[in-house]
């Protein structure tokens, strides 16, 4: 399986926190969520880049207990090696609504949540880098599709939320709040998880049916459990992009095992005033597939275990400038013999605050490893057509500049080792190491 055909069954399957709702609460993109369901009493969330509310339609609707919003990604991305040298642009146009229904005439506690992508452009990774990690946490193939739509009951004064629907494993699992701010897809959804799951999971931009289970007794532990259809594509897919069978997200199909995720967080304070978060997590597919996606043969044993931490090291006391440097480490592993990656282990730092008057601004950094199992590495090597298959890193510097509370740019530069696991075709030289220089703008509106 080459660089391509291993991105093409990886898919872009991590968005760099959550999409629509996650996202939309990265540094500068707040949205405010203080109201029951989501739903402000102007309706518009707050930090937008242009509150509008044209013939007052966001306060009629935010009046009976409906709110909606948006964020627009712009972006180019242009490299120096991989596997040719060229710039593309891609975009995505993110909308959600959210619904408290209890102020519609049902019972207290129950929400409503829809959203939807506009994606367009095209990606750098497949055709330019040749890389398993999607060099955009945006990037996936042209389409306009529905992504999750779900109702949540909230009991016990919100201690225990029930939510069922269409739902996207990213959005929850398997997340780090300091890897919100870099622009590679592994930071969101791991590459592990989008490399060994059928299709690449449930995550950006195919959600699933599902039901997720949230427990949190107290402000410091919470523990979430979700039961997924195991591949967003259709069973009889016979393409080997899953986003050309479940083109626009309205399959809602229910005929694949099950992919059950678990996870549970201790919330903790080292001091006053240096937070730290630890989760403890893992998955398990309770089907068998076959492919190049994993092994030669149809193989059981798809599963892996993750642990995450989310560490403040310092904070300045200044009020008029805060300042602040943080940690994020994740690592996961999952059974050799039946996975095409079994080990992922990627850590960062992010320092916001640092720059003179830019009391806004974050810098992230960070290195991501991305190793292609033994098993992998023998079922790919023969003598007529040998490859080199090893792993795969990742370093990232991005630069988060908050020009307005609803408008960001991102100047971006990663450096790939290995694309495609240091792949080569027959006798063919191996994928180059690529450089990667980027900007992204991001409205909320």
């Amino acid at each position: 399986m080459d660089a391509k055909l291993a991105f093409r069954y990886a898919g872009p399957r991590a968005f760099v926190a959550a999409l629509v709702l996650a996202t939309l609460s990265q540094p500068g993109i707040a949205v405010a969520a203080n109201a029951a369901c989501g739903v402000t009493d102007t309706g518009i969330p707050a930090d937008v880049f242009a509150p509008i509310d044209i013939a007052h339609i966001r306060g009629s609707l935010a009046d009976v207990g409906v709110g909606f919003s948006g964020t627009y990604y712009a972006e180019t991305f242009g490299n120096k090696g991989g596997l040719r040298e060229v710039s593309e642009y891609d975009g995505l146009l993110a909308l959600n609504l959210n619904a408290d229904m209890n102020r519609l005439g049902l019972w207290e506690g129950l929400c409503f949540h829809t959203s939807g992508f506009q994606i367009h452009g095209n990606g750098i990774t497949n055709e330019n880098i040749g890389s398993l990690v999607p060099v955009s946490n945006i990037e996936a193939r042209s389409a306009t599709r529905l992504f999750e739509l779900w109702f949540e009951q909230h009991l016990f004064h919100g201690v225990l939320s029930v939510r069922l629907g269409q739902l996207a494993a990213d959005q929850e699992f398997i997340l780090s709040n300091g890897a919100n701010f870099l622009l590679d897809s592994t930071w969101g959804w791991p590459s592990i998880a989008a490399n060994d799951l059928p299709s690449g999971g449930p995550a950006y931009p195919l959600a699933t049916p599902g039901v997720r289970v949230a427990i949190a007794p107290n402000d410091r532990l919470s523990l979430l459990i979700g039961v997924y259809n195991g591949d967003p594509a259709t069973p009889d897919c016979t393409n080997s992009d899953p986003q050309v069978c479940n083109s626009n997200g309205l399959e809602f199909t229910l005929d694949s095992p099950a992919l059950l995720l678990a996870e549970g967080a201790y919330n903790y304070r080292q001091s006053q005033d240096l937070a730290g978060t630890i989760k403890i997590g893992g998955w398990n597919y309770f089907g068998t597939f076959a492919g190049e996606q994993s092994v030669p043969d149809s193989a059981s044993g798809i599963w892996g275990i993750y642990g995450i931490v989310d560490q403040l090291l310092w904070q300045s006391s200044a009020i008029d400038h805060p300042k602040s440097v943080g940690l994020f480490a994740r690592v996961a592993g999952a059974p050799s013999a039946t996975n095409l990656v079994d080990l992922y282990a990627g850590t960062g730092l992010t320092f916001s605050g640092m720059v003179p008057r830019r009391p806004g601004d974050t810098i992230g950094l960070g290195v991501a490893y991305t190793r292609l199992s033994d098993q992998m590495q023998a079922f790919s090597s023969g003598p007529n057509a040998p490859t080199i298959r090893g792993y795969e890193a990742v370093l990232e510097i991005c630069y988060t500049a908050q020009l307005n509370p609803g408008w960001i740019v991102r100047p971006d530069v990663q450096y790939f080792w290995q694309p495609g696991g240091g792949t080569r075709d027959g006798t063919a030289p191996a994928v180059e190491n690529a450089t990667v220089f980027g900007i992204r703008s991001t409205l909320n509106f």
